[in-house]
């Protein structure tokens, strides 16, 4: 990797851990100079402004996360149910670059951006798409295979899992404690059993 490339992943890297914690708003442009310890030339050398790098933190960092950890185990699953839970499971419970006190990055960025902002707003509807998308093709192919009641609507599932993810994940941040997943994790079994 150029001495240019790392930079720039190093600034991206690095705002994102500030986003992250602080939120997008409250982080300023000095702040990550003063975390990367790059000058502002080579801040704006890298990107025009913040939001430009905003929307970069979302495709090349975000976006390769999403399909590692949040698609990739459902690519090849053969029950959606269990692989459903465990993938929530996995991504509450386990996950260490997920952690409880800031809640799920996407979810943070789309509270507070997308209702002014138009890139971002297309950016994050396009990385939750795929996760959607996924999750969908994974269920009907769950119908297909039997594993789950032909009279399932697959959207319908993934918007209530997601919406239970997203939600949870803020009374994780209130409450600061993985424990506050473990009843939505008991109920997202309860339900996913009734799609077989």
């Amino acid at each position: 990797m150029k001495k240019a490339e790392a930079t720039r992943l190093t600034i991206l890297e690095k705002a994102f851990e500030l986003i992250y914690v602080k939120g997008y708003q409250t982080t300023s442009i000095d702040d990550i100079i003063a975390t990367t310890r790059v000058t502002k030339g080579a801040f704006y050398y890298h990107f025009k402004n913040k939001d430009e790098m905003g929307l970069a933190i979302i495709n090349e960092l975000l976006k390769p996360t999403l399909v590692g950890s949040f698609i990739g185990p459902l690519q090849s699953a053969a029950d959606p149910s269990t692989a459903i839970y465990e993938l929530m499971h996995n991504l509450l419970m386990e996950n260490e670059f997920l952690k409880v006190e800031y809640g799920c990055p996407a979810a943070n960025l789309t509270h507070e951006m997308t209702s002014w902002n138009a890139d971002f707003n297309q950016a994050l509807n396009e990385l939750t798409g795929q996760w959607t998308e996924s999750m969908t093709q994974l269920i009907e192919r769950g119908k297909l295979n039997g594993t789950i009641r032909k009279d399932v609507n697959a959207r319908q599932v993934v918007m209530f899992v997601m919406a239970g993810y997203w939600g949870i994940r803020n009374f994780g941040k209130l409450e600061r404690n993985k424990e506050a997943y473990l009843p939505y994790l008991e109920e997202l079994k309860n339900y996913l059993e009734t799609l077989r």
